[in-house]
């Protein structure tokens, strides 16, 4: 569907219809590699459910190996890096130490994440967290190089002082990846946060997360290509 849409690669997810998981053998992976080094499209990650914001310390922890397993797939499969997210505060506990739990595993995996050659993406997700301000405070503990931000479009972006306060604040952290809903809805400035991305001189990818449901999805790629070209 990517290429007869022209478009040029593509972020795996988890439990979805991919079917890339941590418990493909080798030749599996070795598989989904050579599929995407035979086709046109770049696969350029995984897009994981890894979180780090609960309260409970040994769920934090099976969250970072599971992270860790879902590196080594990327690795072992072609890709270039791991989305993760925070995913909300947890009641009862304050949000300074939510904060830097979250940043402190992030730091975690983000070494780990180097010896395999994988950034990690940090969504900006979750109630409470998805807000850009929270985004930086944890952040500012997720100091490891390899660790970066995965805008993602939401209306909280625009919460605050707008659009280009918040962009300002996360824009000397981003990585390879850039999460955009459909461009022909008029829900989003997109105009405005492209032109945002080019003036940082943004070089990573702008990833198509739709949510309606075309019944010609390559009609429906071609279409949104053509939204972003334009």
């Amino acid at each position: 569907a990517c290429e007869k849409s022209g478009l040029a690669g593509v972020e795996l997810r988890t439990e979805h219809r991919h079917a890339v998981e941590p418990a493909l053998s080798k030749s599996e992976r070795a598989a989904v590699k050579n599929r995407f080094e035979s086709s046109s499209v770049e696969l350029i990650g995984y897009g994981s459910n890894a979180q780090f914001h609960e309260s409970d310390p040994d769920k934090v922890k099976a969250n970072v190996e599971l992270a860790k397993q879902y590196i080594q797939l990327m690795h072992d499969c072609g890709g270039s890096g791991v989305k993760v997210k925070p995913n909300g505060f947890p009641k009862d506990v304050p949000r300074q130490q939510t904060i830097e739990q979250i940043g402190n595993a992030l730091n975690e995996i983000a070494e780990y994440g180097q010896q395999y050659g994988q950034q990690i993406r940090v969504e900006v997700h979750g109630s409470g967290t998805c807000e850009l301000p929270v985004m930086k405070a944890i952040f500012d503990v997720a100091t490891h190089p390899n660790v970066a931000i995965c805008w993602n479009s939401n209306a909280e972006d625009l919460k605050g002082e707008g659009l280009e306060h918040n962009f300002n604040l996360v824009k000397g952290r981003f990585g390879a990846t850039v999460h955009v809903r459909e461009l022909t809805l008029a829900d989003y400035p997109y105009d405005q946060l492209f032109r945002l991305f080019k003036d940082v001189g943004y070089a990573g990818w702008i990833l198509l997360e739709a949510r309606t449901e075309p019944s010609d999805r390559i009609a429906a790629m071609i279409e949104q290509r053509q939204a972003f070209e334009k």
